[in-house]
C-alpha cells in the first residue's frame, strides 16, 4: 500500500473494528485504518481511492504520483495534487512526451511539487514511453489486474505490499523501459486505480460492481 501515514485524528472505534484495522469517523462512518486521519485523507478514502480508473492520461497521472510519493507521506501528495497537475499540464501523456530541459528546469523552480530530479526526469521519460505504446497505457496496465477479483481483506494485515500480479507488472514495465515502478509501486498503483479492491470488509465504502 501507498504510504498513507496518520495525519491527524486518532483513530476510533470498537476494539474489535481497531483490531481490523477499521476506524469510525465523527460523522459516523467506518472506514480503512487510514481514512479518518485528515480530511484529505477522508475525501481520497471515500470517493477516490480503488475506484475504476480507466483512461490513459489519468492512470499517466496516477503512475507519476506513486513515483513522487516514494520516501514521502501520501497526504503530501495529495496536498500538491492540483500543484502537480498545472505542472505537468493535467497529465497528458502526449504533452508531457514534449517536455524538454527547459521544462525539467521549470519543475525543478516549482515549490507547488515534489522537486526531485530523479523523478521528474522519470516522469518525463515515462511519458514518452508511454505514447509510444501501441494500444495504450491502459489496456497494459488493466491487463494485470487480477480476474476474477479477489475478496476485500478482512484485517490490516491481510493487505499486501506486492502480489504476483504486480511483481509481473513491474517486470514488464521495465523491460519496456519505464522507471520508478517496482512491484511495491505498482501494487500501490493497482490498489489506487481499482484494479484490486483493498478496502476492508467492514468499510462503508460499497465494493465497486465489474
Amino acid at each position: 500500500m501507498t504510504d498513507i501515514s496518520p495525519a491527524g485524528a486518532p483513530a476510533t472505534g470498537s476494539a474489535e473494528a481497531l483490531a481490523a484495522g477499521l476506524v469510525i469517523g465523527t460523522d459516523g462512518k467506518v472506514r480503512c485504518f487510514w481514512g479518518g486521519s485528515s480530511p484529505e485523507y477522508s475525501a481520497y478514502h471515500d470517493t477516490e481511492w480503488g475506484q475504476p480508473v480507466l483512461g490513459d492520461d489519468a492512470l499517466f497521472e496516477r503512475m507519476t504520483l506513486e513515483a513522487f510519493q516514494s520516501g514521502l507521506a501520501w497526504i503530501t501528495i495529495l496536498r500538491k495534487r492540483e500543484s502537480f497537475r498545472a505542472a505537468f499540464d493535467n497529465f497528458s501523456i502526449e504533452a508531457v512526451a514534449r517536455f524538454g530541459e527547459a521544462d525539467a528546469t521549470r519543475l525543478m523552480a516549482d515549490a507547488g511539487i515534489v522537486r526531485n530530479r530523479m523523478k521528474v526526469d522519470a516522469a518525463l521519460h515515462n511519458a514518452r514511453v508511454a505514447a509510444d505504446l501501441p494500444d495504450g497505457l491502459a489496456k497494459l496496465l488493466w491487463s494485470y489486474a487480477p480476474r476474477p477479483r479477489r475478496p476485500r481483506p478482512a484485517t490490516r494485515a491481510e493487505v499486501p505490499a506486492s502480489t504476483p500480479e504486480s511483481k509481473a507488472m513491474a517486470k514488464d514495465l521495465k523491460k519496456r523501459g519505464f522507471k520508478f515502478v517496482g512491484p511495491t509501486t505498482a501494487y500501490a498503483l493497482m490498489q489506487a486505480t481499482g484494479m484490486v479492491d483493498d478496502h476492508l470488509a467492514g468499510c462503508f465504502v460499497p465494493p465497486v460492481v465489474r
